[in-house]
């Protein structure tokens, strides 16, 4: 299973790196993902959350 949260579906982009002559080289930007226990049908589960979605379960508590 690819990284990705369960919550919002963020998961890895991709873009350029630019040098300072601006030549193009590829790199990738993963997402804060955390390995979290949440209740999924009453029954404990760990899965991936990015810490955006934790910081909003949080708040909804």
């Amino acid at each position: 299973m690819a990284k990705v949260c369960y919550m919002c579906g963020k998961g890895v982009t991709t873009g350029n790196m630019r040098s300072h002559a601006n030549k193009a080289s590829r790199r990738t930007w993963e997402a804060n993902l955390q390995k979290k226990s949440i209740e999924v049908d009453g029954k404990p589960v760990t899965k991936y959350i990015c810490t955006k979605c934790l910081k909003t379960m949080k708040k909804a508590d």
